[in-house]
């Protein structure tokens, strides 16, 4: 087993993430995360917008300072939808290696789900499983299936940014431009259910990644982010139902004062919590288990147990 601690960073397509843990002593862990939009535009363009990978890349250039601080054992950088999509990607990963000093990987979708699936669950029973652990991205969205381990997973290109870039063009956004998030999303999990058709049976919907942390939050009023009341909160089908209806009739400059809500969050925020409200629908999801352990705990514990 590797001696912590260990770093992993992830660079996704609305959020840049850091964890340095020891995988013992949880006070002691450092947790960051920088909306950094790096995907910003990449479904249109088929490219990574300069001013976005600059952005990206000084907030590596702190988080490489917090690691030198922790000196760890191991780190590992991870790339996920933005970075599979772009076609120059390595304009972003080549000067993120240097940065950071080790080598970049971009998952694949399967990947990512999967090392979401091992994070989400790492504090749960699988006696009381089958889990279907949803990621809602920027970029994509990833479900993974299984009890102890897991058994099957897909990436679905659907996320907050992809969406909101695609079909939300109004503020507040119009009844027509919601209806276009909540088809596709329909559309993709009528693929996902063919592909997986365990899914259909029962299971228990475990949440993770900022869309459904972020609900929480609003559910909960938290003026100030608190992260022990967020983990493992049942978010109830009703209650995600009723901040859905509170943001999607907001205008931006209204949205931003829902205590809960980061600003930085609020221009992508509706579309992905379509995403949410639709699979809940589609799946006849009663609650789900909001988990604060998600892909950045699936890559620290693969660390800590090589």
């Amino acid at each position: 087993m590797t001696r912590g601690p260990v770093a992993v960073v992830d660079c996704g397509t609305n959020t840049t993430r850091l964890l340095i843990t020891d995988g013992r002593n949880f006070s002691n862990q450092v947790r960051c995360s920088e909306i950094t939009r790096l995907g910003r535009g990449v479904d249109a363009t088929g490219r990574l917008d300069p001013s976005a990978v600059e952005r990206t890349l000084e907030c590596l250039r702190e988080y490489r300072r917090a690691i030198d601080d922790h000196d760890p054992t191991a780190v590992r950088f991870i790339a996920t939808s933005a970075a599979r999509d772009a076609a120059n990607r390595a304009d972003f990963l080549q000067p993120a290696e240097s940065i950071l000093g080790a080598a970049p990987e971009v998952l694949s979708g399967r990947e990512e789900a999967e090392t979401a699936f091992r994070g989400a669950i790492s504090e749960l029973d699988p006696a009381e499983g089958p889990y279907l652990v949803v990621d809602i991205g920027g970029g994509s969205t990833e479900l993974s299936y299984g009890e102890g381990r897991c058994s099957d997973a897909l990436s679905l290109d659907i996320g907050s940014v992809r969406l909101t870039e695609k079909y939300i063009h109004h503020d507040p956004p119009q009844p027509e431009e919601l209806a276009a998030c909540l088809s596709v999303t329909e559309l993709h999990l009528d693929d996902a259910l063919r592909a997986i058709p365990a899914l259909g049976g029962p299971c228990r919907l475990v949440g993770v990644a900022g869309t459904i942390t972020t609900v929480a939050a609003v559910e909960l009023g938290l003026a100030t982010y608190d992260r022990d009341r967020v983990h493992h909160f049942r978010l109830s089908k009703e209650a995600a139902e009723d901040v859905f209806r509170t943001l999607a009739t907001e205008a931006l400059a209204d949205r931003v004062h829902n205590p809960g809500l980061h600003p930085g969050r609020a221009d992508v925020i509706v579309a992905g919590v379509c995403i949410l409200v639709r699979i809940m629908r589609y799946f006849d999801f009663d609650e789900c288990l909001v988990s604060e352990s998600d892909l950045l705990d699936g890559l620290a514990l693969g660390l800590l147990e090589a």
